[in-house]
């Protein structure tokens, strides 16, 4: 393929939301009649899947204490359902299990789940919380749980097969993808977007979408927008100087083990885990205190990967945001993504939860996973359209789970506004329409 001088549509980033955005652009171009497949381009640095999308961990679920969020998960896991094979995705389900400081809010995402249809059990108390957790897994003897959210749909997605099968969709629409190609810069006349730059060559174009995860703030100083803003409290009160973005180190890895070790009871495939506790966590190889403070992981198992997958509490990035934003995957070494005591406190925390992971963290296998996460200021996305014709898809670290954005964000382009985007509007911070904050200790919750 020759290098292109002109594309009606040029989308960056070959991950979850530039495919996304790709493929359902060509459905929608082609049901209106104001173009095709062909009318795209979609260009990436490196390949498809190369950044966050290929070594996300891949959950897909609904537990959201914000409605907003819930209505969004919930319209992109019909989406992954809906092709199952293409996008490589398992629907196990998602159980959010949580100590009694986290009570009100499961039960409050468990009222609003049923209010939209979207299925789920609840189970209370301490007692038959347990009794609910042996009967999937008779070695469960994680403390201190009072509540299970045991959503019945959701699960995970194999990352990088569910990226190909995106772009193969996409690519069968008529969808160009490059590899390959640097954005080095922008060129903007009267205030719009007019051109993309690249170390390839320039790019003319009359629609530009941004989808590049961790890269967004690159791109927005590209956009020539901002670098703080001022955020209206629910008070009243104003914050102003607020940095846009903020980097965090997500904590995730695998316990390279059969993935088949933590089948269910009855021989199933099991639900993505999700444990927040405040009990106390003491190391599995010397029983030394880790903490004594709340804390939470997550896990599955997971093929691709060849073990069991999850993670914990991210941590905050002190590098200055200006030097992540360049490579947030390149600014130290592999420790940098995974802090040194992850292991130890993640096969602990199995541990805690269920006996067959006693003694198994000679089995931790350190590769890429997690990777780093850009944050907006109250940690929820951003969907808006910039510089009169660039869509930016600053997804917060939300993003993998999101595979209906992209189709939304193609029907806003094509003129129908989405009422499901309408909360994630950049003006919300001005108006003070911010997100309710849960008593997770995770930022995405």
């Amino acid at each position: 393929m020759s290098f292109p001088s002109h594309s009606p549509y040029v989308i960056i980033g070959a991950g979850i939301h530039g495919l996304s955005t790709a493929y359902h652009l060509a459905l929608a171009l082609r049901a209106s009649g104001k173009g095709s497949g062909a009318d795209i381009l979609v260009i990436d640095k490196t390949s498809i899947a190369a950044g966050a999308s290929g070594i996300a961990c891949g959950v897909v679920r609904n537990n959201y204490f914000q409605p907003a969020m819930r209505e969004l998960m919930a319209d992109s896991v019909d989406l992954w359902e809906s092709d199952a094979e293409a996008y490589s995705y398992h629907g196990v389900g998602y159980m959010q299990i949580s100590h009694q400081g986290m009570h009100a809010d499961v039960a409050d995402i468990h009222d609003q789940q049923r209010a939209i249809g979207y299925p789920s059990e609840f189970i209370e108390g301490e007692k038959d919380c347990l009794v609910y957790m042996k009967n999937l897994f008779p070695d469960w003897q994680a403390q201190s749980i009072t509540s299970v959210l045991h959503e019945k749909k959701g699960g995970y997605a194999n990352n990088t097969k569910a990226m190909y099968g995106l772009a193969g969709k996409a690519e069968a629409q008529g969808v160009r993808i490059l590899s390959g190609v640097t954005v080095t810069g922008l060129q903007l006349d009267g205030g719009a977007v007019s051109a993309v730059h690249t170390d390839r060559g320039s790019i003319q174009t009359g629609y530009l979408v941004v989808g590049v995860g961790p890269w967004v703030q690159a791109l927005w100083q590209m956009l020539e927008l901002p670098a703080t803003l001022t955020i209206k409290g629910n008070d009243g009160s104003l914050h102003e100087g607020l940095p846009l973005w903020t980097y965090w180190s997500l904590q995730e890895g695998t316990l390279g083990v059969d993935p088949d070790f933590q089948k269910t009871a009855a021989g199933n495939a099991p639900p993505v885990i999700h444990v927040d506790t405040d009990a106390a966590l003491y190391s599995d190889v010397d029983g030394s205190l880790i903490t004594d403070q709340p804390w939470g992981i997550y896990y599955k198992p997971d093929f691709h990967f060849g073990g069991i997958q999850g993670g914990a509490m991210p941590y905050r990035i002190e590098t200055p945001a200006a030097q992540v934003a360049v490579d947030p995957y390149g600014v130290d070494s592999p420790d940098f993504i995974v802090g040194d005591d992850f292991a130890h406190m993640w096969c602990s925390a199995l541990a805690h939860c269920q006996k067959r992971f006693e003694g198994q963290i000679g089995a931790y296998n350190k590769q890429p996973s997690g990777g780093i996460g850009c944050f907006t200021p109250d940690s929820f996305p951003v969907f808006d359209v910039f510089r009169q014709n660039c869509y930016v898809i600053a997804d917060s670290n939300h993003g993998f789970k999101m595979l209906g954005v992209g189709k939304l964000v193609a029907g806003e382009i094509v003129g129908n506004r989405s009422k499901l985007l309408e909360p994630f509007r950049y003006s919300r911070y001005a108006r003070g329409e911010l997100h309710p904050v849960s008593n997770s200790p995770f930022p995405w919750s």
